[in-house]
């Protein structure tokens, strides 16, 4: 009977924090296809709170206020390029989790294949590939004083 009981509870504490998590019907697009695009909207737009979570994941207010703002530009008609260059004209190019590529973000693309080449050029030259010759000959000195330390 117990464990009836505490599965019932589980149950229970389950379906709650589902419902929860849900939002609210209201908010959706009536035309499936719409809701589609906007959702893989949500999921290219950075919570501007959480700021490592798009606005799909997020649960803050902002994130939100986003998600409905996305949902009326594609009400409205607007293209997926259209509503993104919306968000980035309010918000920036930060808003976007993957930022374009131009001169203003080049340094962000660029600098991992920097430190990337870095580190081999670093590793090249520690294992000898820009060194000195290690085939030298020795000078009659140090010749010399090898064969005193050999004896």
């Amino acid at each position: 009977m117990r464990r009836v009981a505490s599965a019932l509870v589980m149950i229970t504490c389950a379906l709650w924090l589902t419902a929860g998590a849900a939002g609210d019907p209201a908010d959706r697009l009536a035309d499936p296809a719409r809701e589609a695009r906007a959702r893989d909207l949500f999921r290219e737009v950075r919570c501007l709170v959480c700021q490592n979570e798009s606005i799909d994941d997020s649960e803050a207010e902002l994130a939100s206020d986003l998600r409905r703002i996305v949902r009326q530009q594609v009400a409205a008609g607007r293209t997926d390029a259209e509503v993104r260059s919306f968000l980035v004209a309010r918000y920036g190019k930060f808003v976007l989790l993957k930022p374009p590529f131009d001169a203003g973000t080049a340094l962000l693309w660029l600098t991992p294949f920097g430190v990337v080449a870095g580190a081999g050029l670093l590793l090249w030259r520690r294992r000898g590939g820009g060194g000195t010759d290690p085939a030298v000959p020795l000078s009659a000195e140090e010749e010399a004083r090898l064969r005193q330390l050999e004896t």
